[in-house]
């Protein structure tokens, strides 16, 4: 019995190993590195800089808005579009799910930054899509929606889509019909039927799929750097830490906005699953 109690533990080691080498100590070492001076040349010291992060807050926080926002509406857009497409793989699928689920995941097998310079083409002024509908009289020439904040989320969503549709095909699959049946005898709209059933018990893949959704988003940077290219309005931080980092070698600088950037998102994380209840929901 003494040899069991322990299984738990050991079982969970592998994952503790994992999140301590690849986050708590990265995290530790950049937090270092913020509090540091110096150059890349003759090194950083530390010199408990703590002054590095009001001013980074203050010089960059309208872009740390910015992010949030264009993530939140990548949230949202994705919620829209996914939760019909997954409600339908889910309830209407039928001997064909696989291959819708094969269909939403396909894009995984090209490259993240091939998908978003292959959109940059398409979505030129004088691309397939505006270039053709420019030549139909639709759209006037001088129409443009690249490099706008519009096609930074664009991007977003769309390569942020499949992690909204996964969970919730998972979450809605494993509703029980027979629910959703017994609230049509009781004489319940298919409305309210669909609102207080299926949609309450699809609540974790919501929440699930929004996390999955918003937290690469918030510091996504290849959108905005190939599909908002040229226009300072579609700049998020996360392109301020890459330039930071490669360009201009001010990793103090670059570690603190790095930081201030996974501490406020974790932050919010953590008030949207207390505001939500995701502990009650995944009981």
């Amino acid at each position: 019995m003494g040899a069991r109690r322990w299984v738990p533990y050991l079982l969970l080691g592998p994952g503790v190993a994992w999140l301590l080498i690849f986050f708590a100590i990265p995290m530790g070492y950049m937090a270092i590195l913020s509090l540091s001076e110096g150059t890349l040349g003759r090194g950083f010291d530390l010199t408990w800089n703590f002054a590095i992060y009001p001013e980074v807050i203050g010089q960059y926080g309208e872009l740390f808005l910015r992010s949030i926002f264009y993530a939140l509406m990548t949230t949202l857009i994705t919620l829209l579009i996914g939760y019909p497409m997954a409600y339908t793989i889910a309830f209407r699928g039928g001997r064909f799910k696989n291959v819708l689920l094969l269909i939403v995941v396909l894009p995984f097998f090209v490259s993240f930054v091939i998908r978003t310079l292959n959109w940059r083409m398409v979505l030129s002024d004088n691309g397939l899509v505006f270039g053709t509908l420019k030549d139909l009289g639709v759209l006037d020439p001088a129409f443009h929606f690249l490099a706008t904040p519009a096609s930074v989320i664009f991007g977003l969503t769309y390569n942020f889509l499949p992690f909204m549709i996964l969970p919730l095909y998972v979450a809605l699959e494993k509703i029980d019909r027979r629910l959703i049946e017994a609230a049509g005898d009781l004489y319940a709209a298919r409305g309210s039927a669909f609102w207080r059933v299926t949609f309450m018990l699809s609540l974790p893949g919501v929440v699930a799929g929004s996390l999955l959704t918003f937290i690469p988003a918030v510091g996504d940077f290849i959108n905005a750097e190939i599909i908002g290219a040229g226009n300072p309005d579609s700049i998020m931080i996360g392109n301020v830490i890459q330039f930071k980092f490669l360009n201009s070698n001010d990793y103090p600088a670059a570690a603190a906005l790095a930081f201030v950037l996974v501490i406020g998102t974790m932050l919010l994380v953590a008030i949207y699953t207390r505001a939500v209840g995701a502990e009650r929901l995944t009981e």
